[in-house]
């Protein structure tokens, strides 16, 4: 006869207690997400140096954009810019409003997302079945399926206007809103430090807002003021970098928008500047798949792709955190698993 036994006595359960007690929603447990070192990625490249990956593919929206859609509904809700059942509207490329979508849903206020039929099917279906109301807007003349411009984006915040004046509702407006950036501050920045151990000595992010790198790089040189921090663009599209667009149009979906004035980098510590080519990112995030067991986007392949060519050059030897910035299940009806 099977003489089971506990795993855990009571009394150290009662010690567990609250390391254990489930969370009062999933908007609890959006952060804290583990962090990996690509070691193996790096000693395929025969470089010298480590990279750290937070995996912020496995928050609940499956995307970094839940940090910001909490702190963002968060700070409204506190300053009563936002009230009690009103309608949020936002621009996306999929991934913000599908963190809005959870938090406005668990929070009671409906929400609409407005999104450029340029962007993956994955993220539509998502936040419909989240409960979004989605709006798709068609790129402009002559864009390529799968590659959003500044100008499709510009299309995009047109309608997104007109929504918030006809329904009367609060713009989450993640490209200016300070709770973009200090969640990143608050949050991503402090738990890569922590998961490093104190080495980090850079970071480089692929900038869409620019809220994530505005947040993290600040919260990082608090720690180390040393640090150094780069911004990623695509190649061809390198604009904050001072150089001419050329290429608007990249296959690197949720970034890379070709705009030199965004806000959350205002004042923001650029250390360098780093441009990847989508072909590059694809191949990078295929490897991060098959070499790391990480299944992330376009942007965790650029964003690796960025590290490994810093460790290459000026960065030998450094110490680089990176962001998984989505889940590739977002792109399974693009080439970059095809």
């Amino acid at each position: 006869m099977w003489n089971f036994q506990p795993v855990v006595r009571l009394n150290q359960r009662e010690q567990r207690k609250d390391e254990y007690m489930g969370a009062k929603s999933l908007i609890d447990v959006i952060g804290g997400t583990p962090s990996v070192w690509l070691d193996r990625l790096v000693k395929r490249h025969d470089l010298d140096g480590r990279i750290l990956a937070k995996l912020d593919y496995l928050n609940p929206g499956f995307s970094k954009k839940d940090r910001a859609a909490k702190s963002i509904i968060e700070a409204a809700e506190a300053n009563g810019s936002l009230l009690p059942g009103q309608t949020v509207v936002e621009l996306t490329s999929g991934n913000m409003g599908t963190g809005l979508a959870i938090v406005c849903g668990l929070k009671g206020y409906p929400f609409v997302a407005v999104m450029s039929r340029g962007n993956s099917v994955e993220r539509i279906r998502m936040m419909e079945a989240l409960g979004a109301e989605v709006i798709l807007v068609d790129q402009i003349q002559g864009s390529t399926r799968g590659q959003v411009s500044g100008a499709d984006l510009a299309k995009v915040n047109e309608v997104a206007n007109n929504l918030v004046t006809n329904r009367k509702a609060f713009r989450a407006d993640q490209f200016h809103h300070a709770g973009n950036a200090q969640a990143h501050f608050s949050t991503t920045g402090p738990e890569l430090w922590a998961d490093s151990d104190g080495t980090l000595t850079g970071f480089v992010d692929f900038v869409g807002s620019g809220g994530t790198y505005g947040g993290t790089i600040r919260a990082l040189k608090r720690e180390n003021p040393n640090l150094q921090g780069f911004v990623v663009e695509p190649q061809g599209a390198e604009v904050l970098a001072g150089k001419t667009l050329v290429q608007p149009d990249h296959p690197i979906q949720g970034g890379g928008y070709a705009l030199d004035n965004l806000a959350l980098l205002d004042n923001c510590p650029v250390d360098g500047y780093v441009s990847v080519n989508g072909e590059t990112a694809r191949e990078t995030a295929r490897a991060l798949a098959c070499e790391e067991g990480i299944f992330g986007g376009f942007s965790a392949g650029a964003n690796a792709a960025a590290a490994l060519e810093l460790l290459a050059t000026h960065m030998r030897g450094g110490v680089i955190g990176i962001i998984i910035c989505d889940s590739g299940l977002k792109y399974l009806s693009t080439d970059l698993w095809g």
